[in-house]
């Protein structure tokens, strides 16, 4: 170990007495790294803000059922769903009927509307209506007032839950409890605010009014297209659930066993899946720029070192002539490689975080530095050193040590 660090002391005092060579030798790797860890930042903090999209969407512990399935589809595919019929109440209530792994089942239906109070305008929010089994589920909630009560939903009450967006858009400091407003022209009475969720790349997860289903279909019509949550017995009871829904929704369609499903079905972990597939690609294609980095770093390296062996080729010859083995001499070069090529890795992970950071700052794009990208950038960085390290420290173990001092 005490020769490791002399070594390692060697290494960064050859670094400092040449430091316009030394940084342009680890700039390859400076730049390989900051990439790493600025890409990697992002892609972390996109995917938990992605997942927790997600999360708030469906639930951990829920599934939804809807008229089309979320996934890719081909032309064809996405004539034939277009055809699908729409979710009904009547069907939610068979589902709930055959399957006892089912505890509870929320009709929901969505539509985009105007809400208005006083001279506050708000075009475009998202109006959605829910039967009274939402209170079951936790991607509701309310932060400030109440929820909606099920008698008040199922009485068709004119109340409403408001997002954290709506609500501070709409009322700034105001106090929105038991305040009145406008949604299409129907007065409904403010009785809660949820608690703010976010956004995902600009677009608000705040952005919604919560109403009565039947209050819902008088603003927007009777036949809704609806989308039911589901919510299974216990979790791992989830994919018996699913199956029971599957083979209840069937049943209440009369589809032949030959006939595909004419409705989709999903879990928070069918979305997650389908993000990390779209994703995979634009992935692959940001490693591979910066494995390419790396080499070009590596190859930088190896000439540089084989350079200083050349410089210090009396050095050596003097350090083999008083008693230094071949390994002694492999152990100083490999050590120096490292050394010089964790640095720029060092310098690299600063440069990425304040990259990540500042992109986050004015994009959309959120940054979460995680331990194991610092541990992976050092790790790359100082395995390059060793790799490319390698051939100048077999060089210069087997100079001859009589040829090495006739050297000028």
């Amino acid at each position: 170990m005490q020769q490791i660090l002399e070594s390692v002391a060697l290494a960064l005092g050859a670094i400092w007495a040449n430091r316009l060579r030394s940084f342009m030798t680890v700039l390859g790797n400076i730049v390989a790294v900051t990439s790493i860890i600025t890409v990697v930042s992002l892609i972390q903090g996109v995917n938990a803000l992605v997942e927790n999209a997600i999360l708030t969407d469906v639930g951990a512990d829920a599934f939804t059922i809807q008229r089309v399935p979320p996934i890719t589809r081909t032309e064809d595919e996405e004539e034939q769903v277009r055809n699908n019929p729409n979710i009904t109440l009547s069907e939610a209530d068979a589902i709930g009927a055959f399957s006892a792994s089912i505890d509870a089942i929320a009709a929901q239906a969505q539509r985009r509307g105007t809400i208005t109070y006083r001279d506050q305008v708000l075009d475009n929010v998202q109006i959605q209506g829910v039967t009274s089994e939402y209170v079951e589920f936790a991607t509701f909630d309310a932060e400030r007032g109440r929820m909606m009560t099920p008698f008040e939903v199922d009485r068709n009450r004119p109340v409403v839950l408001l997002g954290w967006d709506v609500a501070d858009q709409l009322f700034g400091e105001v106090t929105p409890i038991d305040k009145v407003i406008r949604i299409r022209g129907a007065h409904f009475r403010v009785v809660g605010v949820s608690s703010r969720k976010g956004g995902v790349f600009g677009a608000s997860l705040d952005g919604y009014a919560v109403i009565p289903l039947g209050a819902h279909m008088k603003l927007f019509g009777a036949r809704p297209s609806l989308s039911l949550m589901v919510k299974p017995a216990s979790p791992d009871r989830l994919q018996a659930a699913m199956d029971d829904a599957v083979v209840a929704l069937r049943t209440e369609r009369r589809l032949k066993p030959s006939e595909p499903d004419n409705f989709g079905i999903y879990t928070s972990d069918t979305l997650l899946g389908l993000y990390r597939q779209a994703t995979t690609g634009i992935f692959a294609v940001l490693v591979g720029v910066v494995a390419l980095s790396l080499l070009v770093g590596g190859i930088v390296i190896m000439n540089i070192m084989l350079m200083v062996v050349s410089e210090r080729t009396r050095e050596i010859g003097l350090r083999k002539a008083v008693g230094a083995r071949r390994k002694d001499i492999m152990l100083q070069v490999l050590t120096e490689s490292i050394t010089l090529s964790t640095v720029g890795g060092l310098a690299g992970i600063a440069l990425g975080f304040l990259a990540a950071q500042g992109l986050s700052a004015v994009t959309p794009l959120p940054a979460r530095l995680e331990p194991w990208s610092v541990a992976l950038g050092l790790g790359v960085t100082a395995t390059v050193g060793l790799c490319f390290g390698a051939f100048p420290a077999a060089r210069a173990a087997r100079l001859d040590p009589i040829e090495a001092l006739r050297r000028e």
